[in-house]
């Protein structure tokens, strides 16, 4: 008959729930650092946020182009759109137009 000694059961206990404690650790380590963890979870709302802003954005200027298109459509030609398109492609002014020069 065999019989484990008082120190041989202490040590496979601990050694137990040392590799229960260390497996433990690890999943939660990678929960939270993970690929697919808490941080990466953050990372990725706030890459999404800043995407949705620049989304409005384009939007938004994609709207304002469209609406500078459809003022230029031949059948609802605009003369103000038509006069200001055409002096800003030939570089040319008004005699009244009041010029401000900026420095860089």
């Amino acid at each position: 008959m065999q019989s484990r000694s008082r120190l041989q059961t202490i040590l496979a206990t601990l050694a137990l729930h040392l590799g229960a404690a260390a497996l433990i650790f690890y999943f939660a380590y990678h929960a939270y650092n993970g690929d697919h963890g808490l941080v990466a979870k953050r990372n990725f709302e706030q890459e999404m946020k800043a995407l949705e802003a620049e989304l409005a954005a384009l939007k938004a200027q994609r709207l304002a182009i469209e609406n500078k298109v459809s003022l230029l459509v031949a059948n609802r030609l605009d003369p103000d759109m038509l006069d200001e398109e055409g002096r800003r492609q030939l570089n040319f002014i008004n005699a009244k137009d009041l010029v401000l020069l900026r420095s860089k």
